[in-house]
């Protein structure tokens, strides 16, 4: 593999105060690895593509054994997609092309959106749901969230009031969302889900079946008003159930595992909630963050992206009527992700992981 060093870094990597002094004493290693969260974020998760191929394709086959594999939204789409296969690079190439090829009509319903999403879940994962449960090594675990009063409706005047309540509520206090909505992980039912007890919100856990696995992965990334909500989760007390990032946006959670959390994510910093974006002083604890290895693109990758950013969903109302244009860009973003596997894999060759790791947040 040709060195890479020295151009400028495509990757920003950062680690929680525990995580930096483990991997300053001994290299990272696949065996290291038992938890691997999935930060909700809609399209960015293209942007990522190569540093997920590199990872599952590449690096963690090296050391097979039993991880975990938590997202909420897209995350768990990306994990489902992983561990839907033998072979991991095809089906995330498989769900970067389905997500880029989506095209949606200016004005277009929630409900069609919704059954788009279905489509292209089926797409992606129908007939593999067996292989997925049975996987020898990754063991799935979808977030989503219970909605609570106003936001258990789909019609845009409830459910805008009722989202405009909990953003309120939440600017005064994070905790004040357990008002609105709980918490629920979908979880494999041969390994403990990889947080220690839930106290900050309400939640539940259920084991994950053939029967509830396509509606959690629906339900985990229905985003309000953009999709319906998912009724009735099999196996899950009865309610709607809509994206596990107004909760869990980057799974800021109390983990519990022996190793490193190996976190491939969009960006260096960790936010608690959806409703947390435009909150500068909202950011992840570093007592549940301890253990984190997060990496991500770096702000010099960016700058060389056809958009100078990746891909997100703002971007189906820029290039609205251009579809070919939003496409050509997001594929470009695919391609060029390549070089963030190329790196992270470059820099566990060549022993420098701990020479670039900044403390994280």
């Amino acid at each position: 593999m040709t060195a890479i060093h020295t151009r400028a870094p495509a990757l920003t990597v950062r680690a929680g105060r525990r995580a930096l002094q483990r991997l300053r004493d001994k290299p990272l290693t696949p065996d290291d690895v038992h938890v691997i969260p999935g930060a909700a974020g809609g399209p960015k998760a293209l942007g990522i593509s190569g540093l997920d191929k590199a990872i599952f394709g590449d690096w963690l086959p090296g050391a097979p054994q039993e991880r975990a594999l938590i997202g909420s939204s897209i995350g768990s789409w990306r994990f489902a997609a992983v561990a839907s296969s033998d072979d991991p690079k095809a089906q995330l190439a498989r769900l970067a092309d389905l997500y880029t090829s989506q095209r949606f009509a200016k004005g277009v319903s929630a409900a069609e959106v919704t059954r788009k999403s279905i489509q292209f879940l089926e797409e992606l994962l129908g007939g593999r749901e067996e292989y997925i449960l049975n996987h020898p090594w990754y063991r799935l675990n979808i977030v989503v969230v219970r909605s609570l009063g106003l936001l258990e409706h789909d019609t845009r005047g409830r459910l805008g009031l009722g989202l405009m309540n909990a953003i309120s509520a939440n600017m005064v206090s994070r905790r004040h969302l357990g008002r609105f909505m709980e918490r629920g992980i979908i979880h494999d039912a041969r390994l403990k889900t990889p947080v220690s007890k839930l106290v900050d919100f309400p939640s539940h856990e259920v084991a994950l079946t053939s029967d509830n696995l396509l509606p959690a992965l629906l339900a985990s990334a229905s985003i309000p008003l953009v999709m319906s909500g998912v009724r009735n989760i099999p196996g899950a007390p009865d309610g709607v159930y809509r994206d596990g990032g107004l909760l869990d946006y980057h799974l800021d959670l109390p983990y519990q595992q022996p190793g490193v959390i190996l976190y491939p994510h969009f960006t260096d910093k960790v936010v608690p909630g959806w409703f947390d974006k435009s909150l500068p002083w909202r950011r992840g604890d570093a007592n549940r963050l301890q253990d984190v290895l997060l990496v991500a693109p770096s702000a010099e990758y960016l700058q060389t992206l056809p958009d100078r950013k990746l891909p997100d969903r703002k971007d189906f109302e820029k290039y609205v009527g251009d579809d070919t244009g939003r496409e050509r860009s997001w594929r470009q973003a695919i391609a060029e992700s390549d070089r963030l596997g190329d790196e992270f894999l470059e820099l566990l060759e060549t022993g420098r992981l701990a020479e670039v790791i900044k403390p994280l947040q």
